[in-house]
């Protein structure tokens, strides 16, 4: 019997890809590596796969992992974690990557006793990193806090991003990225009457933010409640784009042409999306990563997990890799994290709900 349950789940996972082909643009390539050949590569190029901690952990459950690079050269992830999603005890934990090993999970806000959602790290101009995350026991209510650490172990304060928010101001998931004029773009949704995004600015180093509307929505395209969690980036200065999650079975989205003050209507990507956390990076020779469950379809299924590439502006993409594709449908590899690092770029994932799975890879093994 497991041996026909196994084949029913490849043939399952054959299907949901084959419907995500068929949904990408037809000038989408299929000389995707899979998992163990692009672990393979990725080590031979001086690269690594890792878990950031293993089975012993002080926490039953983990998701929504953020990861930055601190000036040193160092990489600080973290996630929210308890005994599940919306439990009370969910608080934030992060570790430190020293010497090409973590350091065990260190808890690094429990503000009150309800849940903590949603960790967002970023490296600032200056060196300075931050930790952005929400908190509250209901998510249309929850509230922006941050702190701030020169050295990713000793932190200030928590405080509350804008004072008195309800509802989620700066990033909900994804990286503030800054732009070449210095200011930072947080991308941001609320999911209060309906899912919607939005971009929050900062151009005092996230002292005072100023929200734009909400992207704009024509519900008689777009299934369900909307789209939240967008991700940002900057093509030429003041150029700036959004990919953003939906319940519509497809990832969409949005363009500014003033720095992310006002936004274009948003409109379908083409690329599939289950309605879970999508994450892209902009490089500085002009490609356009992006990591992303290719599953068509509202709240479906949380594997494969992909790394794609664009050479245009994401009007086209090629599947670099499968950076997971279990045959169990009911695995989770979800809510992906991108950044740039000095050797090439991160990437952070939940991974079945779990552990946080880490890859660092060299540019020479995209």
């Amino acid at each position: 019997m497991k041996s026909i349950s196994f084949r029913r789940g490849v043939a399952s996972l054959a299907l949901v890809m084959m419907a995500a082909t068929a949904m990408t643009s037809a000038d989408a390539k299929t000389d995707a590596l899979w998992p163990l050949e692009f672990a393979d590569k990725v080590r031979e190029s001086g690269g690594s796969v890792s878990f950031v901690f293993g089975a012993k952990r002080p926490f039953a459950q983990c998701h929504a992992s953020t990861v930055t690079e601190m000036s040193d050269g160092r990489l600080i992830a973290a996630w929210f974690g308890g005994t599940a999603e919306k439990d009370d005890d969910v608080g934030i934990w992060y570790a430190i990557q020293e010497e090409g090993k973590w350091s065990a999970p260190i808890r690094a806000a429990k503000v009150d006793n309800t849940p903590h959602w949603n960790p967002v790290l970023m490296t600032d101009e200056t060196g300075e990193i931050h930790l952005f995350f929400k908190i509250g026991k209901e998510i249309p209510y929850w509230q922006t806090y941050w702190m701030h650490s020169k050295d990713g172990k000793t932190w200030s304060d928590p405080e509350e991003l804008v004072e008195g928010d309800k509802g989620g101001r700066g990033p909900v998931k994804n990286k503030a990225i800054i732009l070449k004029d210095g200011t930072w773009l947080a991308p941001a949704s609320t999911e209060l009457n309906g899912w919607n995004a939005f971009a929050d600015r900062s151009t005092d180093r996230g002292k005072t933010w100023t929200r734009s509307e909400d992207f704009e929505i024509d519900k008689s395209k777009l299934e369900g409640k909307g789209v939240i969690q967008p991700t940002f980036w900057e093509s030429k200065p003041n150029e700036v784009h959004a990919m953003l999650r939906s319940t519509g079975g497809q990832i969409w989205r949005s363009d500014s042409s003033d720095g992310g003050k006002t936004w274009t209507p948003i409109y379908d990507t083409g690329l599939p999306n289950n309605n879970s956390g999508v994450d892209a990076l902009l490089l500085e020779d002009g490609r356009l990563l992006l990591v992303y469950n290719p599953v068509p379809g509202n709240w479906k299924a949380r594997t494969p997990l992909d790394l794609a590439v664009s050479e245009d502006n994401g009007k086209t993409w090629r599947t670099i890799a499968h950076l997971e594709a279990d045959a169990d449908l009911r695995s989770e590899f979800s809510y992906p994290a991108i950044i740039r690092t000095k050797t090439g770029i991160a990437i952070t994932y939940t991974y079945q709900r779990e552990r946080v799975r880490c890859w660092e890879i060299p540019l020479e093994a995209l």
